[in-house]
């Protein structure tokens, strides 16, 4: 069992090794510029470089059935659960195959209506309810894929 974080923007680094390694859980950060990460032998730290998609691509080749991912992006979710991985979001949003479609559809009428100019709101703040329901789901996955595995 492994963790893949697509980590540049991940405000849950902290907690993610916290859990990681209460479960004993391999985690790698992977980033375009290097990010510092604590000095343990499950921590590992990948940097792909600033080429296109270059994090997505890492981790959505390494994705299997036994890989939990933590992104935002949601077409990286969708690859990834293409590979059989848990997929979960900084705010504790289980990505699924029965909810990504959804998603995909909304990030792409979000970016039609940008593209036409219209004035619309971002993504609500980072708050502690997204960091509690985060942690939440990460010890719930990894309990579970412990068990079945």
């Amino acid at each position: 069992m492994m963790i893949l974080v697509d980590a540049d923007a991940c405000p849950v680094k902290d907690e993610i090794y916290r859990v990681a390694l209460r479960h004993q859980v391999a985690v790698t950060i992977v980033s375009n510029s290097p990010i510092r990460v604590p000095d343990h032998p499950l921590i590992g730290r990948i940097v792909v470089g600033d080429g296109f998609d270059a994090a997505d691509d890492w981790i959505a080749e390494r994705a299997d059935t036994k890989t939990v991912a933590i992104t935002a992006d949601i077409l990286l979710a969708d690859r990834c659960i293409k590979q059989g991985a848990v997929v979960i979001s900084p705010t504790g949003k289980l990505f699924t195959a029965n909810s990504i479609g959804s998603a995909i559809a909304t990030r792409a009428i979000m970016a039609d209506l940008r593209a036409g100019g219209d004035i619309i709101g971002g993504p609500a703040p980072f708050s502690k309810a997204d960091r509690s329901r985060f942690l939440q789901a990460l010890d719930e996955t990894l309990v579970r894929l412990a068990r079945s595995g």
